[in-house]
């Protein structure tokens, strides 16, 4: 049976970080709120836009309530989209490794809590849209990580197999993810999770996109 290997997106297979960060302090600017560092994107992408909404108010100890967070949803994805990949880019052994996997058999998809046009637009802008099978993002389904039916949708429409499916990610969604679909879970050590990988206990952690093969292979041998 063939072969699924599912990736997240931020953190895992682009770092994003600059121009999620890019898109915040446009929005803290006209706010009259000070700026804040790629550090803090980096700990709060894996949450979503209004995580790190509230982690920009945070930084600036400033009150916010879920209304105000709510209201500037929307204003802050106009941004992004704008600068969807202005500094953002591709891991380093992304494409050796898409390529390498696809010709071994592979299927290859994207499960992630981006919404799925910005998705979409930035891995066209970095020239890798054609390389997966499927993209499903945050809206693409009524569920999204972690509930393990937006894993399952993705390893199905890729024509894939759950008992033949390994999930790549950074963060803890990632892999509760994983978990509640029973599939395992290979974590990255340099993406966008607040805690360290190794607590989270995945079946393993790579610390270079380029081990992503071998430890797929240990995870689920041909």
């Amino acid at each position: 049976m063939t072969r699924s290997a599912i990736f997240d997106l931020d953190g895992t297979l682009a770092h994003t970080a600059p121009d999620l960060v890019g898109a915040a302090n446009d929005l803290m600017a006209e706010q009259g709120l000070p700026p804040i560092a790629v550090s803090i994107a980096e700990k709060t992408a894996g949450f979503g836009a209004k995580a790190l909404i509230r982690a920009a108010f945070d930084n600036a100890n400033e009150a916010y309530d879920e209304a105000r967070v709510d209201a500037l949803f929307q204003p802050f994805l106009e941004r992004y989209a704008v600068r969807i990949a202005d500094e953002s880019h591709l891991y380093e052994g992304v494409i050796v490794v898409l390529d390498t996997l696809a010709a071994d058999g592979w299927l290859l998809g994207i499960c992630t809590n981006k919404p799925e046009g910005l998705a979409l637009e930035l891995m066209k802008a970095l020239g890798v849209l054609d390389r997966f099978g499927v993209l499903l993002g945050a809206d693409s389904l009524p569920v999204r990580k972690p509930d393990p039916e937006h894993l399952f949708q993705t390893i199905s429409r890729i024509g894939g197999d759950a008992s033949r499916a390994v999930m790549i990610g950074d963060t803890d969604t990632d892999i509760k993810t994983a978990r509640a679909a029973e599939i395992p879970c290979i974590l990255t050590s340099f993406g966008y999770s607040h805690i360290p990988v190794a607590r989270l206990k995945p079946d393993a952690i790579v610390d270079h996109f380029s081990q992503i093969p071998a430890a797929l292979e240990v995870c689920l041998p041909k």
